[in-house]
């Protein structure tokens, strides 16, 4: 097993925390790099200007090397008939959360800019999702001196990572929480134990899904990875930047009740499932990230109503395995040494 990559990204064990856009704050970040893990800023929703801002002020908080997260664009063809049947889905929302009816501004991907930041910025490492980056993209980013990482959810997505120059791959099992990275033909969901059996890499290969405690961070090492990536368990943390009324949904869950839904970005996601994905599983869905800037009002306004049923609870399957604490709490009970 190769150690030798994260032992000179200043890491003291091989945890990657999971790049959660949308929660992962500067001071999340921080206090992750601090615990002796890689922290990861999840990028995919800001604009260039609010990644280098962010940069800066990770940078401001400590002086460890860090992992800024990008989603790859995909080619997206704006249908406006199922854009507005898709709005018109969500009007009885917008009403009772007193919200304009008019349709909220769409965004376009920023991806050329950010990764011009990330290079001047000089950011050690730089992970994708959704797929890959162009080979002038990769070429300028090694140039930086920057480590690459890619995410497959299929063993073909995983090889095709490496081929592309990617200097080591997440895969992520189906038991992950948030947004699939899949990016080739259909999301087979496969397991992290099926991926990790069926990756024929030459590059280091890094476990993300169902990672919660030493029992499995071990389990997923001795599979052959040389490195553990976790979501759920650290986004639950006091240092992390998710909504309050998110973090006590998966403590207070349960087992068996998160599900895979494509109601608030297009794209599918694990979440626990709630009255939003229940009353929207028939409904008129637009594609990513188009659904996504549909539902983003809705999902604001939620958050600040404490509307909890109508809020994109991402969450992984042993979400309700998680526990309250510090982000150096946690990282005590993923190497074994809880308190």
């Amino acid at each position: 097993m190769d150690h030798s990559w994260w032992k000179a990204l200043d890491m003291d064990y091989p945890i990657i925390q999971a790049p959660m856009a949308g929660s992962t704050s500067p001071e999340f970040v921080a206090a992750c790099l601090d615990a002796g893990i890689l922290g990861s800023l999840g990028a995919g929703y800001m604009t260039a200007e609010g990644t280098r801002a962010a940069i800066r002020e990770i940078r401001n908080l400590s002086d460890k090397p860090f992992n800024v997260n990008l989603f790859v664009p995909e080619k997206l063809e704006r249908d406006a008939g199922v854009i507005g049947e898709a709005h018109r889905a969500l009007a009885p929302y917008r009403k009772e959360l007193g919200l304009p009816e008019e349709m909220p501004d769409l965004s376009e991907s920023e991806f050329s800019r950010q990764v011009g930041v990330v290079i001047d910025e000089r950011v050690e490492v730089v992970s994708f999702t959704f797929g890959l980056p162009d080979e002038d993209t990769v070429r300028r980013l090694k140039d930086a001196g920057a480590f690459l990482i890619g995410t497959a959810t299929t063993p073909e997505e995983a090889v095709e990572a490496e081929r592309s120059g990617m200097d080591a791959v997440v895969l992520q099992g189906k038991e992950a929480g948030g947004h699939r990275g899949a990016f080739i033909g259909e999301d087979r969901f496969l397991t992290l134990r099926e991926l990790l059996a069926g990756a024929r890499l030459t590059v280091p290969v890094i476990a993300a899904g169902g990672i919660h405690d030493a029992g499995t961070v071990r389990a997923a090492l001795d599979a052959g990875a040389s490195a553990v990536q976790v979501g759920t368990a650290l986004l639950v943390t006091e240092e992390s930047g998710a909504n309050a009324l998110h973090k006590e949904a998966i403590l207070n869950s349960s087992e068996g009740e998160t599900v895979i839904t494509n109601a608030f970005s297009g794209k599918h996601a694990r979440g626990l499932n709630n009255r939003f994905i229940e009353e929207m599983a028939e409904a008129a869905i637009a594609p990513y990230p188009i659904q996504n800037d549909l539902t983003k009002p809705i999902r604001s306004a939620a958050g600040k109503q404490g509307k909890t049923g109508l809020l994109s609870l991402w969450s992984g399957e042993s979400g309700w395995k998680a526990r309250r604490g510090k982000v150096s709490e946690i990282v005590r009970r993923l190497i074994g040494e809880e308190e």
